[in-house]
């Protein structure tokens, strides 16, 4: 599947593999159907390109997919600025591997919002797309960047506010190995 999908973008058809000679048992002479011997372009018109793939298992399960090239994206617009959730209230996600990392984190995040300034949005999704997740956790409610952190200073400080809540995760997961029941086992 993902062969055809680029050669779909790529609007290249690949050689046939493991095919040196053609099977005798296929009229290749009525032009019905032919060996790709070579790559070959696949653009003909401007048509969405398609393709069909089978997979045939082990213990008897066959499976075939046609597939159809996706239509052009549109150029994507100037994106939009960043907004608030519905209810205003935005969380920032923290965790650490230890309280005082955790603590520290809240501080020079606090630190770097207060200097740089970028839209709260924007940090609560990177604090919940791009960070690992660590054993000890704490999130800061506000509606406004000084709100939250005006909760990350007073949480790095150790002073209690509603605006944090922290504690820690279970991490005491235990590795699950599935059998799909096709012979891989």
């Amino acid at each position: 599947v993902i062969k055809m999908v680029m050669a779909m973008r790529h609007g290249t058809l690949p050689r046939t593999l493991h095919a040196d000679r053609p099977s005798r048992h296929v009229d290749w002479e009525s032009g019905a159907v032919r060996l790709v011997t070579e790559t070959t372009d696949w653009r003909k018109d401007d048509a969405p390109l398609r393709c069909a793939v089978s997979s045939f298992g082990i213990s008897g399960t066959n499976a075939h997919a046609i597939l159809e090239q996706a239509p052009d994206r549109p150029e994507p617009a100037e994106a939009p600025e960043p907004a608030l959730p519905a209810g205003g209230t935005l969380p920032w996600i923290l965790s650490a591997a230890a309280p005082a990392a955790l603590r520290d984190q809240a501080r020079n995040l606090a630190a770097h919002v207060t200097a740089a300034a970028p839209h709260p949005a924007d940090v609560g999704h990177t604090l919940i797309t791009a960070r690992s997740v660590l054993e000890h956790r704490a999130v800061a409610l506000g509606t406004t960047a000084g709100e939250l952190t005006d909760a990350l200073t007073a949480f790095a400080d150790g002073r209690s506010t509603a605006q944090v809540v922290s504690g820690t995760a279970d991490t005491d997961g235990r590795t699950v190995f599935v059998f799909p029941g096709q012979g891989s086992q």
